[in-house]
């Protein structure tokens, strides 16, 4: 577990990452060569409420403080959904950074069994299938009001897959926790 200060120094790497790439300066990172331990993370983006990029790494690949660096600058340049960021709108963009634990197979003997183990406000979700993959983060479901059926649903929607791709015993369901910690809190 982080602490809200570790979380801070984290959230600050994002936008230096961001700003550093506007200044073309070289940022130091051996400051945060202590989050050196590999887990998955998420960085997003949003602007007056809206969500402005979001591109991270689900599995624990990368060290920390790498994986954070990376997906600031994915998010910001590279999420296929938005234009690059401008310098311009470097000010009004807001950043959230999600610490993930290894997501983990939910087992069940038939597809219905999966809302018995999904808990919405702390599990995010993985599906993972022959034609695709999506995820969504644990805060994602609360937003839309979503039970876990709905969240389910929404996950397969989010792979490109229909909304009933979780009745395939096929695509494989993984859930996971999120430490969250956003600019400003």
């Amino acid at each position: 577990m982080l602490t809200l200060a570790e979380g801070k120094k984290l959230v600050n790497l994002a936008r230096d990452s961001i700003s550093s790439f506007f200044s073309k300066s070289r940022l130091n990172l051996s400051e945060y060569e202590k989050f050196s331990a590999k887990q998955g993370v998420f960085v997003t983006l949003t602007k007056r409420g809206d969500l402005r990029g979001c591109i991270g790494f689900p599995d624990p690949v990368k060290p920390l403080y790498k994986a954070i660096f990376e997906a600031a600058r994915l998010a910001a340049f590279d999420d296929p959904r938005f234009p690059p960021l401008s310098e311009e709108e470097l000010d009004e963009i807001r950043i959230e950074i999600s610490v993930l634990t290894v997501p983990e197979l939910i087992k069940a003997q038939k597809p219905e069994e999966y809302a018995k183990k999904i808990e919405i406000g702390k599990d995010g979700l993985i599906v993972r299938g022959a034609s695709g993959s999506g995820l969504l983060l644990p805060q994602v479901f609360p937003e839309w009001n979503a039970d876990a059926k709905k969240a389910l649903e929404m996950t397969c929607e989010k792979a490109g897959m229909d909304n009933a791709c979780w009745k395939d015993p096929k695509n494989k369901f993984y859930k996971f926790q999120a430490q969250i910690f956003n600019e400003g809190e």
